[in-house]
C-alpha cells in the first residue's frame, strides 16, 4: 500500500529529501550533492540513497530551481516575441531605471529576447477594448514562416491592450499554432491580463521562454518516476507558496521560476505555528545563498513585485522572500582599501570550501565556522570530510595575514560580516515595512542557519530562535505542506464611486468558473476547492495598489472602500476618508486543498542530556576557545532542557549554541533557544 510522501528538494549546493510516513508522520531525510548539469540526476541519486520505493509513495512534490537557473545562466531555447507595430521595444526601455542609479558603469542585463526575434504585426485595440485596426492575418503569417525558418521553440505574443480584448491575440495564436507545429504559443492576455505593458509583456516573456524548459524537464522526471513505479502526478511547487500539476506548469512555467524559494518559508510559517508564534521569521541559509521571510498574523507576505533579475519583472503572486549571497560557501574577501567583505561569490558545490579538499583556497564561511571549531570534520552523516587543517589555512592566508589578525579573530570577523549582511536583510523586510523584530520568532533552517541563528537573533533582539529537527531538509518538508494553487486576475480599472457591485459579482463568477474547470482538470474534488476573492485598490492619483480581501457574493461596493481605508491604515499607518478611491484589478485565488499527514508529535521525558563528546569551540563570547559539549540531536528526547554554550550535530546541519542562552527539545523535536531571560 502506497503510504509515504516525498518531497525534493534541489538547491544550490545540496539536494535535499524528505520522506513522510502517513500514518505515524514521522520524517527521515537524505542529502545528496547537487548535480548543476543535470538537475535530476541528483533528484534519483537521492532517493536512490534513501532506499525509496516508489511503489510505496502517494504524493512526490518537487521544488526546482530549474526555472531559476535557466534564467540566470541565459541557457534557453529559441524564443520570439510577436507584438503591435511599434512596440517591439517596450520591454528594452522597461521604466528606464536601474538598479544602482548612480553607478554608470552597471547596466541593466539585456532583454531575455534579442531585438531581431521581436517581430511585429499591424493591428491596434484601444482603452478600452474597441478594435481600431484588425489584426492583418497575412503579417501574422509572414511572421510565422521567419520563426519557423529560424527554428524557434516558443513565442510570446504581447500586444497592446490586449488585457481589456484579447481577441487578436487569440486570433494570432490560431495562426502560429497552424503554422508553427509543436512551437509553445503563449499569450499575454492568457498569462498576466492586467495594464502595464512593460510588467505584462516582460511576464508573458518568461512564460514563454521557460515553458519548452520546464517542459522537457518535468517530462523526463515525470517519466523516470512512472518507470519506478510512481502511479501519481508529480506536483510542482511555485512561487505563490502551491503546487501544479504537470499540464499546468507547461502553462505557467515563470510560476516555477523561484520555486524552491518559496518551499522554505512555507515550511518555517508552518513550524512557527506549531510552536504557538503567529510572528515569524524564516531564516534558510544554504550553501550558497540565503534566503528571509516573514509571516505577520499568520500569514506569509505575497508580492507581485519581483523577478530573478532586475528591469525583467515577473508580475505572478509570489511569497515574499528577500534573498542575498550570504550561505556556507560565500567567499571571504578583502577590498582594495583594506574592508573584509563576505559574498556575495560562492565557492559552490564544486569546488566548494577550502575545508572540501577540492582544489579552492578562499576561505568561506564554512572554513571560518570549522577553524572555530563550531564545525565538526564531516557534513552529510559523513559523506562530506572536513580538512580543519585546509580551513585554518585558507582563514590565514585568506584573511589574517593580509590584516594583521590571529586566526580565532579572523575567523569571528569572517562570521560577523556574513551576519551583519543577514541582519541587513531582517531588517529590510522587518523594520522597513513598520514590523518590529522583537516580537517575532526567528525560525533557522537549511545547511547553515543554525550555525548563525543565535548571533543574528543576539543583534536583531529577537527573543527566541526555533531551529526545526531536519533544518537542512526542511525546505524539503515545506513541498509537503501546500495546496494545488491558482492565481487568475482581470483588470477593472473604475472609480469606486462608479464601480457596480452586481457588474464585479458577475467577473468574480467568471473567474471562478475558470479556477473550478483548472482545478477539476488536476483531479481536486468540489468539496475541497477553496475559493478567495479579492481586489485591489488605491487613492486617486496613486499607482501603486493594496491588496484587499472581499467576500462572496461580492454586493457592497461601500463595504469594500471601507475595508480598503481600514487596511491602508494598518499598512500606512494613515488613511483619507475623503479621498476618492479607484478598483484596478480583481484577483481570485483558487486553492485544492490536499491532506496532509501531521508531523510526529513526542511525549516529554524531560531530563538534562548527556553529551556524546568534546571539543574545543571558539565562542564570540569568549575571549579564547572552551572545551563544548556535543549533543546529537536524534539523542535530544523530547521536553530536554540544557544551557550553553553547547553543539548539537546531525546528518543536515549544525547548531551553535552560545554560553548563556537556554535551550529545550518540544515535542515536535524543535530546538527551541531562548535568547533572553524572558522569551518563554
Amino acid at each position: 500500500m502506497s503510504n509515504l510522501r516525498v518531497a525534493v528538494d534541489i538547491g544550490g549546493t545540496f539536494t535535499d529529501i524528505c520522506i513522510m510516513d502517513e500514518a505515524s508522520g514521522k520524517v527521515r531525510v537524505a542529502k545528496t550533492p547537487s548535480t548543476p548539469d543535470d538537475p535530476l540526476e541528483g533528484a534519483m541519486n537521492g532517493l536512490g540513497e534513501a532506499k525509496v520505493d516508489l511503489n510505496d509513495v502517494s504524493l512526490f512534490s518537487h521544488g526546482t530551481t530549474v526555472a531559476t537557473n535557466a534564467l540566470i545562466t541565459r541557457r534557453l531555447p529559441p524564443a520570439a516575441m510577436v507584438c503591435t507595430r511599434g512596440f517591439r521595444d517596450v520591454i528594452e526601455i522597461r521604466r528606464a531605471n536601474k538598479e544602482e542609479l548612480w553607478d554608470t558603469y552597471k547596466d541593466v542585463a539585456p532583454p531575455y529576447i534579442r531585438r531581431r526575434d521581436r517581430l511585429v504585426v499591424s493591428e491596434r485595440i484601444d482603452q478600452a477594448g474597441e478594435v481600431v485596426e484588425a489584426l492583418n492575418e497575412d503579417e501574422a503569417r509572414e511572421v510565422a514562416r521567419v520563426l519557423k525558418k529560424r527554428g524557434v521553440e516558443s513565442v510570446a505574443i504581447c500586444l497592446m491592450n490586449s488585457y481589456m480584448n484579447p481577441a487578436h491575440e487569440q486570433r494570432l495564436r490560431e495562426i502560429l499554432v497552424a503554422e508553427m507545429p509543436g512551437a509553445d504559443i503563449i499569450t499575454s492576455s492568457d498569462t498576466l491580463p492586467e495594464i502595464f505593458e512593460h510588467e505584462r509583456f516582460s511576464t508573458t516573456v518568461v512564460n514563454s521562454i521557460l515553458s519548452p524548459v520546464i517542459g522537457r524537464y518535468v517530462q523526463r522526471m515525470s517519466e523516470q518516476l512512472k518507470e519506478g513505479g510512481y502511479a501519481s502526478d508529480l506536483l510542482l511547487l511555485h512561487s505563490g507558496g502551491g503546487v501544479m500539476t504537470p499540464a499546468t506548469a507547461a502553462r505557467f512555467a515563470g510560476r516555477l521560476a523561484g520555486s524552491g524559494i518559496a518551499a522554505g518559508a512555507i515550511a518555517s510559517r508552518h513550524i512557527a505555528m506549531l510552536c504557538g508564534y503567529e510572528n515569524s521569521i524564516g531564516l534558510d541559509m544554504g550553501g550558497t545563498s540565503c534566503d528571509v521571510s516573514l509571516v505577520y498574523g499568520g500569514q506569509s507576505r505575497v508580492t507581485k513585485d519581483w523577478g530573478i533579475e532586475f528591469g525583467h519583472p515577473i508580475r505572478f503572486p509570489s511569497i515574499e522572500v528577500l534573498t542575498i549571497g550570504a550561505g556556507g560557501g560565500s567567499l571571504a574577501w578583502i577590498d582594495d582599501v583594506g574592508a573584509l567583505h563576505n559574498g556575495p561569490q560562492s565557492a559552490g558545490a564544486d569546488p566548494g570550501p577550502a575545508c572540501y579538499g577540492r582544489g579552492n583556497d578562499v576561505p568561506t564561511n564554512t572554513d571560518a565556522n570549522v577553524a572555530l571549531g563550531r564545525l565538526g570534520t564531516s557534513l552529510a552523516g559523513g559523506n562530506i570530510t572536513l580538512d580543519r587543517g585546509a580551513a585554518e589555512t585558507a582563514v590565514k592566508t585568506g584573511v589574517a595575514e593580509p590584516l594583521g589578525m590571529s586566526m580565532d579573530d579572523a575567523a569571528k570577523s569572517i562570521v560577523s560580516v556574513a551576519n551583519a549582511n543577514m541582519a541587513d536583510a531582517v531588517r529590510l523586510i522587518s523594520i522597513s515595512r513598520g514590523y518590529d523584530p522583537r516580537d517575532f520568532a526567528l525560525v533557522a533552517f537549511g545547511g547553515a542557519g543554525a550555525l548563525h541563528g543565535v548571533a543574528l537573533a543576539k543583534e536583531l533582539a529577537i527573543p527566541t530562535v526555533i531551529v526545526p529537527p531536519n533544518p537542512g531538509v526542511t525546505s524539503a518538508l515545506g513541498c509537503l505542506l501546500v495546496d494545488i494553487r491558482h492565481d487568475l486576475a482581470q483588470s477593472y480599472l473604475k472609480s469606486a464611486s462608479e464601480a457596480d457591485a452586481g457588474d464585479i459579482e458577475a467577473k468574480f463568477a467568471e473567474m471562478e468558473n475558470e479556477a473550478r474547470e483548472r482545478l477539476e482538470a488536476e483531479g481536486v474534488a468540489a468539496k475541497d476547492m477553496l475559493l478567495q476573492r479579492a481586489i485591489d485598490m488605491m487613492y486617486e492619483g496613486q499607482w501603486r495598489s493594496l491588496t484587499v480581501p472581499v467576500g462572496a457574493p461580492f454586493n457592497s461596493v461601500e463595504e469594500a472602500i471601507e475595508a480598503f481605508h481600514r487596511d491602508h491604515e494598518r499598512e500606512y499607518a494613515f488613511r483619507r476618508d475623503d479621498a476618492g478611491v479607484d478598483l484596478f484589478r480583481l484577483n481570485l485565488t483558487a486553492i485544492g486543498v490536499t491532506q496532509k499527514a501531521e508531523l510526529q508529535k513526542h511525549e516529554k521525558t524531560g531530563g538534562t542530556p548527556s553529551a556524546n563528546t568534546t571539543r574545543m569551540v571558539a565562542f564570540d563570547e569568549l575571549d579564547a576557545p572552551v572545551d563544548t559539549p556535543i549533543y546529537q540531536h536524534e539523542d535530544l528526547g523530547a521536553g530536554s532542557t540544557f544551557n550553553g554554550p553547547a553543539i548539537v550535530e546531525q546528518l543536515d546541519s549544525t547548531t551553535v549554541i552560545p554560553p548563556g542562552v537556554r535551550v529545550e527539545v518540544d515535542e515536535w523535536l524543535n530546538i527551541r533557544i531562548y535568547v533572553s531571560e524572558d522569551s518563554k
